[in-house]
């Protein structure tokens, strides 16, 4: 029975999560739309698209390394869907929480860019290639960042003997901002921040957008794809959207609203589920849709020295409060 549980609870996570990332795609093109004046299309357009792409013919360049190519698109959207099993949906803890953990999910959000990357080089065009190359610079660039808030969060979570440090159950269950003093909550903004510029990058929108780039390199590591793979690959940018907005919420905003209210049972946990549908929208407001629309693209340089560089920095800096603030606290 555990095991039926399990697979209707992914199941219905899964066609929830698929749901949710393409309707967030288009209030995201929605509301950056009208930051610039303009009308935008509908909420409904990521489906619409979705569904045209699904029924187009799938072109396949003679040049391509066909196994290859055509095997990235469902890597991608496999990887990026597999996410939300490890994610808690707010009151719900994750699918598979006894399963896997933080590393697991940070393995699992790199494998769509992989993939991407691949898949450039795969099609045999050199507009791809540039695109993939500048994919992997870009992944080499925000990983180590994205590592030291991870690491940061886990030890001081360790300090607290509550389970298994990298487990997102466990750090959504024991927010650090009630149990660390103003060094670790200055620590904790630092990190906090430093997750919201790599959310950009991790999806690779404006002003991180170099791997496709279209008045540039034509459209980089897309240039060669239509119909399906086309359509698995936008579908992998939605979901992976969505699950970065909710890694977010899981490390550092995890609370929820109906027990402060006062509200329990049913009624709570639909509360609770609407409040972090909330907060996801809040997170991809604030890192992925203002900031594409205030920001001009970036080049490759910029983009590996201003993260290894400055934004680690930033991350190792906040680190060293949480250190700080244990030998303080204890």
């Amino acid at each position: 029975m555990s095991a039926l549980n399990a697979l209707w609870q992914a199941i219905l996570v899964l066609f929830g999560g698929t749901s949710v990332a393409l309707v967030y795609k288009g209030i995201d093109r929605k509301l950056a739309a009208r930051m610039q004046g303009r009308i935008g299309p509908p909420i409904r357009q990521p489906f619409l698209d979705l569904g045209k792409l699904l029924v187009k013919e799938t072109v396949i360049p003679r040049t391509a390394v066909r196994w290859a190519f055509s095997l990235m698109p469902f890597l991608a959207v496999v990887a990026a869907a597999t996410v939300f099993l490890y994610l808690p949906i707010g009151p719900f803890p994750p699918v598979l929480s006894s399963y896997g953990d933080l590393i697991l999910v940070l393995y699992l959000l790199a494998v769509p860019a992989i993939a991407m990357a691949i898949g450039g080089f795969a099609a045999g065009s050199p507009y791809a290639a540039v695109g993939a190359q500048r994919e992997l610079v870009m992944l080499m660039s925000y990983e180590f960042p994205l590592a030291v808030v991870v690491v940061a969060l886990a030890w001081r979570v360790a300090g607290l003997g509550v389970g298994p440090a990298f487990s997102l159950a466990t750090l959504a269950a024991n927010p650090l901002w009630t149990q660390v003093g103003p060094l670790g909550v200055l620590g904790l903004v630092l990190l906090l921040l430093v997750l919201l510029v790599v959310t950009p990058a991790e999806l690779s929108k404006i002003p991180f957008d170099i791997p496709e780039a279209e008045t540039e390199i034509a459209g980089g590591l897309m240039v060669e794809y239509s119909g399906v793979n086309l359509a698995l690959f936008y579908l992998a940018d939605a979901l992976k959207t969505v699950a970065m907005a909710a890694l977010v919420v899981a490390l550092f905003i995890p609370y929820g609203i109906a027990a402060p209210l006062g509200i329990g049972g049913v009624g709570g946990q639909i509360l609770d589920l609407a409040f972090f549908f909330v907060k996801l929208f809040c997170v991809i407001f604030a890192a992925v849709t203002t900031v594409r629309v205030a920001f001009a693209r970036l080049k490759v340089d910029q983009i590996a020295r201003g993260f290894w560089i400055p934004l680690t920095a930033v991350a190792v800096a906040g680190l060293l409060l949480l250190v700080l603030d244990k030998a303080v606290v204890g």
